[in-house]
């Protein structure tokens, strides 16, 4: 398997584009951005599991009853959630789509990102369409990775290239989220796109497993949006043998999805709001898979754990503290602690207890941009890694002022 460019464009028959049509203030920021397969293709989605959800993933869930998609088209700027005519702006947002494209409004997947509590200007978005469709082309991933970033600093596009037996495949993603993360079934807003040919339901099977493993173990801020939505589109074009069952062909599939999506989790968590650095927790030893996770993600999104790498303080009792109280049985006096990063690695607790080390050590291991928690729970085969990031001044300020 090979990273190769080209976003959600790098599988055969997508084209994407992004621009800026009116929705924010900003000219020079895009705020409209679609995905578009040249076939119909096997789609599955998750999305957020907060009670309170954005119109489009109601609109979205509707139109992929039937497993199917053409295109997605996504906003920012506005979430399009808590408004009276919400569900009519989202399903007039595939019918515009559905126009310029000549395909059925129920093949469009929609999404928005934003404000909440506005109403998202249709005709602002109208208005916009025919240059977005014209702009429709093979080199457009990061154009639409651009218009459906909010807070972001940084685009955020993955892709692979793999076998299939002898059949060359591609695999490819974009991704927005810097704020408002702690997922609850997949997250954010992600867009994937392949050419392997695959069932609807193996599809689905791969995107679930994949979430629970991938989005749903990346915390920013302890906030599960209303929008988050992760949407794969696989339209078969690499005429590969189609995968209907758990086979060699899916578990490569499933790993070429992992590759992506870890990628882009660590983009995301680096990128989150105000943060100067990648904070990573691995947990090994634990008794069983969701253990892990949850001690895992329970240290990520620890404040004080991350107010702590923030200022690259080895306080290692935090961490303790966190696993105490994430809600799994552990042996407390079996839990050793280390930090690591491109400046070496230490060990701070041993057997529960604290170890001698070196503060100055410590300090310079935790002042790299990207930082490893690596906690070894001693009590069986069992591992989870969580990505998330520091707690800054800088995060206060983003979110104090988010409206204005």
């Amino acid at each position: 398997m090979d990273v190769i460019n080209g976003g959600v464009c790098a599988a055969k028959g997508f084209l994407a584009s992004g621009i800026h049509c009116g929705i924010r203030g900003n000219k020079i920021k895009k705020d409209l951005a679609i995905i578009v397969s040249n076939v119909p293709a096997a789609t599955a989605a998750v999305y957020s599991k907060n009670l309170v959800k954005g119109a489009p993933l109601v609109v979205t869930r509707k139109n992929l009853r039937n497993g199917s998609a053409r295109a997605i088209i996504c906003n920012s700027g506005n979430a399009n959630t808590c408004n009276a005519n919400g569900v009519h702006v989202a399903e007039t947002m595939c019918e515009l789509t559905a126009k310029y494209l000549n395909i059925s409004a129920e093949d469009v997947v929609v999404a928005s990102t934003g404000v909440i509590g506005q109403e998202l200007p249709i005709d602002t978005i109208a208005k916009g369409m025919p240059l977005l469709a014209d702009t429709l082309s093979e080199t457009g991933s990061r154009d639409a990775a651009s218009a459906i970033m909010t807070t972001d600093t940084r685009v955020k596009e993955m892709a692979v290239t793999f076998k299939l037996g002898n059949t060359v495949c591609h695999l490819g993603g974009i991704a927005k989220g810097s704020g408002m993360i702690h997922p609850n079934m997949a997250t954010l807003l992600v867009f994937l796109t392949t050419d392997v040919n695959i069932s609807e339901a193996m599809l689905k099977k791969a995107l679930l497993n994949d979430a629970e493993e991938s989005f749903n173990m990346v915390t920013i801020d302890g906030d599960t949006s209303t929008n988050d939505m992760c949407v794969i589109m696989a339209n078969g074009m690499a005429n590969n043998n189609k995968i209907e069952n758990d086979n060699e062909a899916f578990k490569v599939f499933c790993y070429a999805l992992s590759y992506v999506t870890t990628a882009l989790c660590r983009m995301i968590a680096k990128d989150g709001e105000g943060a100067t650095k990648l904070i990573t927790v691995h947990v090994s030893g634990a008794a069983d898979t969701i253990s892990a996770r949850i001690i895992a993600k329970a240290v990520a999104a620890s404040n004080l754990v991350k107010a702590a790498m923030f200022a690259a303080d080895a306080n290692w009792g935090r961490i303790l503290c966190a696993i105490g109280y994430a809600d799994v049985q552990i042996d407390v006096d079996a839990i050793d602690v280390g930090f690591s990063s491109k400046s070496g690695s230490v060990l701070v607790c041993s057997a529960g207890q604290g170890v001698q080390f070196n503060e100055d050590v410590g300090k310079n291991i935790l002042s790299a941009d990207e930082v490893d928690i690596n906690i070894a729970l001693n009590m069986g085969t069992f591992s989870a890694s969580a990505w998330g990031c520091d707690l800054t001044y800088e995060y206060i300020r983003i979110n104090g002022s988010y409206r204005t």
